[in-house]
């Protein structure tokens, strides 16, 4: 028995010193060295210039169960980075990693390239102007991990939230030097839900001011967010007609059968929602002027195959040319961070104890999340009332969620129009539109989808930057 105690000791200790996790599952306390344990240095296939100061690794979150979440930071490219604001980005689905979609294909400074193969620098990576904290959450999504399996069948908003802020505070304790600095939470898509709810834990742990908790909350950004299941329906299916994806018809039978303030909707409404949904599988639900990555779409002999791999590369080396619209970017997140010496330079995954291979989304953490809030609009109104201040945009070639719910969404906070609804611009073209409520601002960027640093990444740079210093967009040529 001693023999064998021992023996688990010591995988114990294994364990702890591959995770970073002895100390982090506790209080997160160790600072410097602790974060310089989490330094990576260079990444497999990653350009040698321009210099990029980056850290990864775990934070604990609830010793007890075992939770750990793992993260991307990447200092601001502007000196002193202690100065410049801290914006932490989220992911939604619920499922879907911050990791391969925010940091590596869309707003982080070093982006996944030729189906996994390298990195390339993104010369409109959102650190420019702040320090860039991507997080895999909730647990169980990309390297994130939990010891208890029953966790993942308890997942909801509130867990959620309860595990960010969690990791928050402990990872304050690693970066002490970004304390005080200005902090604000980003997201898009299902963090439409995660953003505004964290925001408020925050700003409701924050009241008292003088804990070693606070953090220095000044607002939220989100994109393309689920917001409210009645108007997301409603514009979801607004837009699928107003854009010729269905007919006058199917549009008119959505409209008598199915009441979108019934969450459970009947088995008439699904049908007929059904046939937008058959639609979509022709294009890309999430920009419907984009092409269709069809890489895993071939039933042809394997002498075919080549052939079409290969007619399919030179198709998405046009589309690239023209748009700047990769369809296919996740496969090459996923083909890329589940390289060994990819996972070893980035802290993750130590000794492999992931169940399976690292997914850019997980169908498991989808399937068996608990959808229990159905408006985030009432942290809307009680956050703009506590002085924070408060974006949204969208991409306005989403199909998913589109820009005709988020407008409805916004219209009905009530707020007093401040400043009409207007383009903006850059390069002297209309970005998009903008309206400024007293304490919330509304912008669109013309021709994005649902990713919008993704297909849009010079007006995405533009929107954060207008955002995080509170200006104003250019309202003319």
């Amino acid at each position: 028995m001693a023999a064998a105690s021992m023996l688990s000791l010591l995988l114990l200790i294994l364990l702890c010193l591959s995770y970073y996790s002895c100390s982090t599952m506790g209080d997160g306390g160790g600072g410097s060295s602790e974060q310089e344990a989490d330094r990576v240095a260079r990444l497999p296939g990653q350009p040698a210039s321009p210099a990029v100061s980056q850290f990864a690794g775990y934070v604990g979150v609830n010793e007890r169960h075992g939770r750990a979440l793992f993260y991307w930071f990447f200092e601001a490219q502007a000196t002193p980075s202690e100065k410049k604001p801290l914006l932490l980005w989220l992911n939604g689905g619920p499922g879907c990693s911050s990791i391969g979609y925010g940091a590596a294909s869309e707003l982080g400074p070093l982006r996944v390239v030729r189906q996994g193969a390298a990195l390339e620098f993104n010369q409109y990576g959102w650190n420019k102007e702040a320090n860039l904290l991507f997080l895999e959450s909730p647990v169980g999504v990309g390297f994130s991990y939990t010891n208890t399996s029953s966790d993942l069948a308890n997942l909801n908003d509130d867990f959620v939230a309860e595990d960010t802020y969690s990791f928050l505070v402990n990872w304050f304790k690693r970066f002490p030097q970004y304390k005080y600095n200005e902090f604000y939470i980003s997201g898009e898509s299902y963090a439409g839900h995660y953003v505004p709810q964290l925001a408020d834990l925050v700003y409701e742990r924050n009241k008292d001011k003088k804990a070693s908790t606070y953090i220095n909350l000044k607002g939220f950004i989100v994109g393309n967010p689920l917001t409210n299941d009645y108007y997301d329906s409603k514009g979801l299916a607004e837009y699928a007609w107003s854009h010729a994806v269905v007919s006058d018809q199917v549009y008119d039978h959505i409209k008598k059968t199915c009441n979108f303030n019934d969450s459970n909707w009947t088995d008439d409404c699904n049908t007929a929602m059904n046939i937008i949904f058959s639609q979509y599988h022709e294009i890309d639900i999430y920009n419907i002027y984009a092409p269709k990555c069809l890489l895993n779409n071939t039933s042809a002999s394997s002498a075919d195959s080549a052939f079409l791999a290969n007619d399919q590369e030179q198709f998405r080396r046009r589309i690239r040319m023209f748009s700047g619209y990769d369809p296919c970017y996740s496969s090459y997140a996923e083909d890329y961070f589940n390289k060994h010496d990819v996972q070893e330079a980035f802290h993750a995954n130590a000794n492999g104890l992931l169940a399976g291979k690292w997914q850019v989304c997980s169908d498991q953490i989808l399937n068996s999340y608990n959808f229990s809030v159905l408006s985030i609009l009432p942290i809307y109104s009680k956050l703009i009332k506590a002085g924070l201040r408060v974006w949204l945009y969208s991409g306005d070639a989403d199909g998913r969620v589109p820009v005709i719910g988020s407008r409805y969404c916004v219209e009905a906070l009530g707020l007093p129009i401040k400043t009409d609804w207007q383009s903006w611009y850059l390069d002297k073209q209309v970005a998009g539109r903008f309206v400024e409520y007293h304490g919330m601002t509304m912008v669109t960027v013309r021709g994005a989808g649902h990713l919008v640093p993704l297909n849009k990444p010079a007006q995405g740079l533009m929107l954060i930057n207008a955002f995080l210093h509170g200006e104003q967009f250019p309202t003319s040529r």
